[in-house]
């Protein structure tokens, strides 16, 4: 039933104005619509910038093959995750060539991703009707996010990564004027998902994301959390917000993706207060 109805919603949202539908998400999130002229939440300048901000020149940046070239050339190749393959239709992936495990995601969108953890327990006909159902998906269109209209629908495929405790901890580095402000830890992503937010300094700071419950055990920071610091703001300089997401597994910085509408805008950080507080530093 949630599938049939998940169907019907996006059939829905991907036919009615943009503006429309971002004015009902900044009302379910805050309780108020979106103000052109002045937005107070982050969450609404979010849903603001997919307005007026001419998201789509980011086009390259948010395409998860091609923003490799971006961060090859930035801060350089070693951080990347191991390419396996790169293909227009699922059909062309030969699944005996690739190793027991792997990744693959669609580069078109977010929330396109296949884990396997043992191919030879898969079911690859499954895989391939999923994959193709996703391609196509117009991402743009339901999330109302532009910056992935003009990116040319591919899969990729990547080495599975995880530390020697099978964990893969994730680290999303909110940028503003290619400075990092703070970052938000990622615990279980794929069991009871929790998250904390720490400031620079790795203080810290007593604030949830909509959604999500804190993780409650002491967090110590990493040994290359000062190089994590660089590498996001290397990434996000040419950038007025940008969150950098990246990977730390045992000691090795892998570079996760650039995000410019965490969440798509509707989870508010809680307390308001501080969510107000992080949107004066976009400025509109």
């Amino acid at each position: 039933m949630k599938e049939i109805l998940r169907k019907i919603y996006y059939a829905i949202i991907k036919l009615l104005p943009a503006r429309f539908v971002l004015n009902i998400e900044t009302f379910r999130t805050y309780k108020r619509f979106l103000s052109k002229n002045k937005p107070l939440y982050f969450g609404e300048k979010i849903q603001w910038l997919k307005l007026y901000g001419n998201l789509d020149k980011y086009s390259d940046y948010v395409d998860k093959y091609k923003v490799r070239e971006y961060v090859g050339e930035v801060i350089g190749e070693e951080y990347l995750i191991p390419l396996l393959g790169v293909y227009e239709k699922a059909e062309e992936i030969d699944y005996d060539k690739l190793p027991k495990q792997f990744v693959l995601k669609l580069n078109h969108g977010s929330g396109y991703n296949i884990i396997v953890t043992d191919k030879n327990k898969e079911n690859f006909v499954n895989i391939n009707k999923k994959i193709n159902k996703w391609i196509k998906e117009d991402y743009y269109k339901i999330k109302k996010e532009y910056q992935y209209k003009n990116v040319r629908k591919r899969i990729v495929c990547e080495e599975l990564i995880r530390d020697t405790k099978g964990q893969l901890m994730d680290y999303k580095f909110f940028c503003f004027d290619g400075e990092p402000v703070f970052v938000k830890v990622d615990f279980d992503r794929f069991e009871n998902h929790t998250s904390n937010f720490y400031d620079c300094n790795w203080n810290y700071i007593d604030m949830q994301e909509m959604g999500y419950k804190n993780y409650k055990k002491e967090v110590k920071e990493p040994e290359n959390f000062e190089e994590m610091i660089r590498i996001a703001k290397k990434l996000s300089k040419n950038f007025q917000f940008v969150r950098v997401d990246l990977y730390n597994v045992d000691g090795k910085i892998y570079f996760g993706e650039l995000t410019f509408t965490p969440a798509s805008g509707k989870n508010a950080f809680i307390p308001l207060e501080k969510d107000k507080k992080i949107a004066e530093r976009i400025k509109i």
